[in-house]
């Protein structure tokens, strides 16, 4: 039930994670492991806060687990309304603002939760108790283990296992993002007519000519550790139909994209960090041209910098 999804990835692992794995609590584990399952089971609609960049918006939530399909409809209730409605995580329909996200990530898998994956690059523990939307919880702390990814904080609904808030942290304990429920009902399982879309709600349109093969001619020097390649597709973009590699990366609970784009020009190097989404790109230089490499994800900038430097072409020394 995490908000938006910006309103929307190892070598050794299996032999790192039973010493790893000793510094967390196996409470928080199991936390985790019934917040995963009530996410997946539990039907509920309310009522949400979101806050990003210095900037909030509320949000009407419904979802539905039934017959092993999960369909879930969220609703901005501030501004512009936008509205997306989901079914087994994929996008069934989407307006406003929301229309470009979901067409800038067309091959984006939802997260599934895994708290043995997690042990292996964060730290988590019982944090204590809270109260929230008139519902009891337990704090949960996933606190990393190196400076390459957030630290989080979930206040998980002790009758359920559902967030009720949800804080994402930057190594100084400054918050980047908020997500808190103000109102949570778990007794009423949201009909046909709750998850029914507006009008204004249209499916979205296909991406041109994408191949989801994975790509070929691109490799990454250096990833932050534990980080896998979880999607991979090649676009035709633009009027001159250039064609865009995109490249996800995922540890289990952050993620990243890298996209690498052909370009005539020279190109100007940018860094910027928007609360919790760093955004980076670098010109390359190959024998076959040069390119734009740019990262995109919820990573501290530093991160995105050093992933992007190391992306090069395969079979070819490429040079800054």
């Amino acid at each position: 039930m995490r908000a938006l999804p910006h309103l929307a990835l190892l070598c050794c692992a299996c032999l790192s994670v039973p010493v790893l794995a000793a510094n967390s609590s196996p409470e928080a584990s199991e936390w985790l492991t019934r917040l995963a399952q009530a996410e997946a089971s539990q039907s509920y609609q309310g009522s949400f806060v979101y806050e990003r960049n210095g900037s909030f918006s509320s949000h009407d939530i419904w979802h539905r687990a039934r017959n092993g399909q999960v369909s879930e409809r969220l609703l901005q209730l501030d501004g512009f309304p936008q509205e997306i409605v989901r079914v087994d995580g994929k996008v069934q329909c989407v307006s406003g603002d929301l229309v470009d996200d979901v067409h800038s990530t067309p091959n984006a898998s939802p997260r599934v939760l895994d708290p043995l994956k997690l042990m292996s690059w964060y730290d988590l523990s019982v944090a204590g108790a809270s109260r929230i939307a008139g519902r009891d919880a337990v704090i949960i702390t996933v606190t990393p283990r190196d400076q390459y990814r957030y630290a989080f904080e979930l206040h998980l609904d002790r009758q359920t296992g559902l967030p009720l808030r949800s804080l994402m942290l930057n190594d100084k304990g400054q918050l980047l993002e908020r997500f808190q429920v103000t109102r949570l009902d778990t007794s009423q399982v949201p009909t046909d007519r709750d998850l029914a879309p507006s009008s204004d709600c249209t499916p979205p349109g296909k991406p041109l000519a994408v191949k989801s093969e994975p790509i070929v001619g691109w490799r990454s020097d250096w990833l932050p550790p534990g980080f896998e390649l979880i999607d991979s597709a090649v676009q035709r973009d633009g009027p001159e139909r250039r064609s865009v590699s995109s490249l996800m990366y995922d540890d289990g609970q952050a993620r990243f994209s890298v996209f690498l784009e052909p370009i005539t020009d020279t190109g100007t190097d940018t860094r910027v960090q928007l609360g919790p989404t760093a955004a980076v790109s670098r010109r390359l230089n190959t024998p076959e041209g040069n390119f734009m490499v740019t990262v995109v994800g919820e990573i501290p900038l530093g991160t995105a910098e050093r992933v992007a430097l190391s992306m090069r072409a395969q079979g070819a020394q490429a040079q800054r």
